[in-house]
């Protein structure tokens, strides 16, 4: 039986690594993304994925093709780069949306599609170090956005802990993504500086910690929140 993992936010940087990383594993990789990768060899499905209809009905899709899903990568996100008191109500929403609703609607319609398979079934949800270190600058909504994804990682692993599914989160620092683009130079300055090996972290780091956790060696592993930083906050 093959095993079947869907990644969101799959197309380009962090999730185009894991997306990689879990197809040399050997793993049948399905892409959710809003802007589609065209070079992307294998599975792909162009939604926004925190539109609650649009995630289900792909799910829909992906389970009558594959019959079932083994794996989640909830790795979709952004950081939109704005101080407390300038974060309007739509931006706060638009930021929630994009890093907490569409995992949660991503869960609610994988979960139902793991029950049935076989094994350790994993659902690895890509937080941020941001939710912990003070240190340098991110926005408040950005910050409360992925501590609640882990809250939601630490819920799911205790509720279906019986049912063979395994959850957990990865906090990486800074990594090199396109958001790097995005990110005013002085703020960017100071990240790296805080960074013990004054470089950011890759991709292809964040990834290899995915394929790790799908593994069965990960199977022993729930309820985690995997903090990645090279040792930056050790006091």
């Amino acid at each position: 039986m093959r095993r079947i993992a869907v990644v969101t936010g799959g197309a380009r940087g962090i999730g185009r690594a894991i997306a990689e990383a879990l197809a040399a594993a050997g793993w049948h990789v399905v892409v959710l993304d809003q802007d589609p990768a065209r070079d992307w060899p294998g599975d792909q499905y162009q939604l926004d994925v925190s539109d609650a209809a649009a995630v289900a009905s792909v799910f829909r899709q992906i389970i009558a093709a594959h019959g079932g899903v083994d794996c989640l990568v909830n790795n979709a996100g952004t950081c939109l780069m704005n101080d407390l008191l300038a974060i309007t109500p739509d931006e706060l929403r638009r930021q929630m949306a994009i890093n907490f609703d569409s995992a949660f609607y991503a869960c609610q319609s994988a979960i139902p599609a793991m029950l049935q398979r076989p094994g350790i079934k994993k659902i690895i949800n890509i937080s941020s170090n941001g939710a912990y270190n003070f240190d340098v600058f991110d926005p408040a909504h950005y910050r409360a956005s992925k501590a609640a994804l882990d809250t939601l990682t630490k819920h799911l692993a205790r509720r279906y802990a019986r049912d063979g599914i395994a959850v957990n989160s990865i906090a990486p620092a800074m990594t090199r993504t396109d958001l790097f683009d995005v990110v005013p130079a002085d703020v960017l300055e100071r990240a790296l500086a805080a960074m013990p090996r004054g470089a950011p972290l890759q991709p292809a780091e964040v990834a290899a910690w995915v394929v790790f956790l799908a593994s069965p060696a990960g199977d022993c592993s729930s309820g985690n929140v995997i903090i990645l930083n090279q040792g930056r906050d050790v006091r």
